[in-house]
């Protein structure tokens, strides 16, 4: 089937739900004109529907593959690849004195999730670099800046980050990567990255590493890490790809899914590189590109279930099996199979308007709202979350309403199963999100989660009274919650998560079926009747911390 960009869900979101007017009335992005926006989601739309979604199927068929060193991408990635470089999809939030648009994040992230939904391989590729670009504007020196951020902005580059090493996954302060300096103001970047997302590819003329390492004598664990930017190929005099950096792909990873991604295993031998920030605070830099990059894999999870969604029901639409409720004999007809489909639906647009509310949310952050950067900090994990776990279900639904034929592989169906998997670990594995949000996020005292449920609780309309007793329900659990010791909100953490989630899934679709369109009236009624209520159970479940957790010990685990 087709891959339809959802550009006029987008925009209702915008307009109805999360409300972007506010960041075009402030002076930073005064210039995102309703014109403006409504032209650039278009053209995405277009370009992911006729370029890059034919590149789905292409890239599972044929991965990557590593030949004499050289990383050679899937078929028509390349074209791709330049298809949205060239229309300026890479640099849409980035400074314009370097060749950006300068718009607001919220617009990169609403076509970041059409370019993930017509191919979540390829859009890796934009993501990472979106993420660099803004890690270099906040933290890197002048000179690195004028030489790097056009060069990036424009697409001619690309850009990766480099955390994970063998040893060293989600506890970071292990990692071993050594940086010598020089003497000449660079440094001789040695170590081993694995899990490197488009670590290389044949389609950019450079490619740049974000590299977190240690110098000699730096402090132990986080305290002792620092940023470098390591370049495949150093610049010359002129700015243009010059010699060779002393790097390479030792490998490219055998994966469940994301075939067209190349995931390489990077070895740096005394490569040069430059200090990004100050000493020993590399973790600071590197999170200004992992905030950037939650969001965006929050969206992926948006993508890809918005994806399988469309997937699923051109199936059903077309495929007759049994006596249905209706006449026409379609199994979309069946109460089970039209039940998927309405939860796939409202799962998909809840988590769609929680990304862009949390992109509005980092938006105005930027212009000095500190009530804003306390929500957005707050919505982080969040998001992350429910996107990924919602494009997990979704998908794996949507195999369920192909029945034996989702199992089948030309269906196409499963693809999404296996290509969004992932998002769930990277970027702080979701169990990871959940501890940051009952732990880190409830250090204010709750002062942040309150404000998110006293607005909340400001919603009005038929569905008004369902909601706001919820509301009141989880602000005791939260209140429970700050109570308990940190090994019990940890133990009750991911359903502490998930209860926030739905109950904002719920002010989402309420707010959407507040204009009157029967539509979505219809769609908020489904999930507020019968997705919400599971609140109950998460809430239950995140007041009783770990008890019970640890009553079998790891022998009677494997007895």
């Amino acid at each position: 089937m087709p891959y339809s960009a959802p550009v006029s869900d987008i925009s209702f979101c915008l307009d109805h739900v999360v409300g972007f007017d506010r960041v075009q009335q402030t002076e930073m992005f005064a210039e995102a004109s309703s014109d403006l926006v409504d032209a650039m989601l278009t053209e995405a739309g277009r370009i992911c529907e006729e370029v890059l979604a034919p590149l789905n199927r292409a890239g599972d068929l044929h991965p990557a593959v590593l030949e004499n060193g050289v990383v050679r991408t899937s078929p028509g990635y390349g074209g791709g690849y330049h298809a949205l470089a060239e229309a300026g999809f890479v640099g849409i939030s980035a400074d314009p004195e370097y060749g950006g648009l300068g718009l607001p994040h919220t617009v990169t992230t609403a076509v970041n999730e059409m370019i993930g939904g017509a191919c979540l391989s390829l859009e890796l590729n934009p993501l990472m670099t979106q993420g660099q670009i803004e890690a270099l504007e906040h933290h890197a020196s002048d000179e690195i800046k004028a030489l790097y951020l056009p060069k990036l902005t424009s697409g001619e580059w690309c850009g990766t980050m480099n955390l994970t090493e063998p040893q060293a996954g989600s506890d970071v302060g292990a990692l071993t990567s050594k940086a010598e300096p020089k003497g000449d103001g660079t440094y001789a970047i040695s170590g081993q990255k694995i899990y490197i997302s488009w670590g290389d590819n044949d389609f950019t003329d450079n490619i740049v590493h974000l590299v977190l390492a240690r110098l000699p004598d730096a402090p132990k664990g986080t305290k002792g890490i620092s940023l470098f930017l390591v370049p495949k190929k150093i610049p010359d005099a002129d700015g243009n790809s010059g010699v060779a950096n002393d790097l390479k792909v030792v490998s490219l990873e055998h994966k469940m899914g994301l075939h067209g991604s190349p995931t390489c295993v990077m070895q740096y031998d005394g490569a040069t590189g430059w200090l990004i920030g100050e000493e020993n605070k590399g973790m600071a830099a590197m999170f200004t590109m992992m905030n950037n990059a939650r969001l965006g894999v929050a969206v992926q999870g948006v993508s890809v279930a918005d994806a399988a969604y469309q997937h699923a029901l051109s199936y059903a639409l077309d495929r007759k099996q049994g006596r249905t409720n209706g006449d026409t004999g379609m199994i979309i007809d069946h109460a089970d199979v039209r039940r998927m489909l309405m939860e796939m639906k409202a799962e998909t647009f809840a988590a769609r308007a929680m990304a862009l509310d949390l992109a509005v949310a980092l938006d105005l952050a930027k212009t000095g709202d500190k009530s804003a950067e306390a929500r957005a900090a707050f919505l982080t994990p969040i998001a992350k979350s429910y996107g990924t776990e919602t494009g997990m279900k979704v998908a794996n639904m949507g195999i369920q309403v192909h029945g034996g034929m989702g199992f089948i592989e030309e269906t196409g169906a499963a693809q999404y199963v296996r290509d969004v998997r992932v998002t769930a670990i990277y970027e702080g594995t979701n169990g990871i999100q959940a501890m940051d949000l009952a732990g880190r996020k409830l250090m204010d005292g709750g002062v942040a989660a309150f404000a998110l449920l006293d607005e909340i609780a400001t919603v009005n309309g038929e569905f008004a009274s369902v909601i706001q007793p919820m509301v009141e329900a989880l602000r005791k659990t939260t209140e429970d919650v700050l109570a308990l010791d940190m090994a019990d909100r940890f133990g009750g953490a991911v359903p502490f998560l998930m209860a926030y989630a739905r109950v904002l899934g719920a002010y989402y679709h309420a707010k959407a079926a507040s204009g009157g369109d029967e539509t979505r009236k219809a769609l908020a009624h489904f999930h507020i009747t019968r997705l919400l209520p599971e609140t109950h159970a998460m809430m239950m479940q995140a007041r009783c911390g770990s008890a019970g957790l640890y009553d079998l010990s790891p022998e009677d685990l494997a007895a």
